[in-house]
């Protein structure tokens, strides 16, 4: 399939002339959503849902589906009847002809004092992609390629070494890198690729690649 990287943690999949939206939020493209045939949602945190996005993603295709959680369902169901379906940590469903499995349960936590909040990682096509959202999930099950959360207000870079490492994919490619200047990545790019056991890449936002 094809992965193209949009503005920081949202990716579009394409296969089969269909394509498969992930976390279009407000730092991601103002037309990241459009053209989906399905669209899944990790969280209500606006850096990964925006409603505006998403409805103009919906608007653009007729057809269009949305997976999320209840949080974020509840904003759009009434807008798009049957078209809104609400998931967790177990299900598993078809999306524009990709399969989905539902891995997590919750938000990686920010601070004590910041109540935690649901968030889901979505894992495609038996393990080809993985997007965990706002969290360090690891799925029951082989990771080709791992979309890594590279820096956000709630990890570190050993936390981040770890994960790949838990995880073992094949290939990470970094996601949540808006907040990541350019000066600091060669810095994530070698301790990541050095200490992490698997291949580390990044994509700008717009490139693609066959995973």
């Amino acid at each position: 399939m094809k992965l193209t990287k949009k503005s920081h943690a949202c990716i579009r999949l394409e296969k089969d002339g269909r394509t498969l939206v992930i976390d279009p939020g407000t730092f991601s493209e103002e037309d990241a959503a459009v053209g989906a045939d399905a669209i899944l949602v990790t969280h209500e945190h606006l850096d990964h849902f925006n409603e505006e996005r998403l409805r103009a993603g919906m608007e653009s295709s007729p057809g269009a589906e949305i997976w999320t959680l209840a949080s974020v369902a509840e904003k759009l169901s009434a807008a798009f009847p049957g078209r809104v379906h609400t998931v967790g940590h177990g299900d598993a469903f078809t999306a524009a002809g990709f399969e989905v499995q539902v891995h997590g349960e919750l938000h990686a936590v920010i601070h004590p004092d910041i109540p935690r909040i649901t968030n889901v990682g979505y894992l495609i096509d038996g393990g080809k992609v993985f997007h965990p959202g706002d969290a360090l999930t690891v799925p029951d099950g082989p990771v080709e390629t791992l979309m890594l959360p590279v820096m956000a207000p709630w990890n570190k870079i050993a936390e981040v070494i770890d994960y790949v490492r838990e995880v073992r994919p094949q290939r990470a490619y970094d996601i949540h890198d808006a907040l990541l200047t350019d000066l600091a990545r060669p810095i994530y790019d070698h301790q990541i690729g050095a200490l992490g056991g698997a291949e580390h890449l990044r994509l700008t936002p717009g490139a693609s690649a066959e995973v």
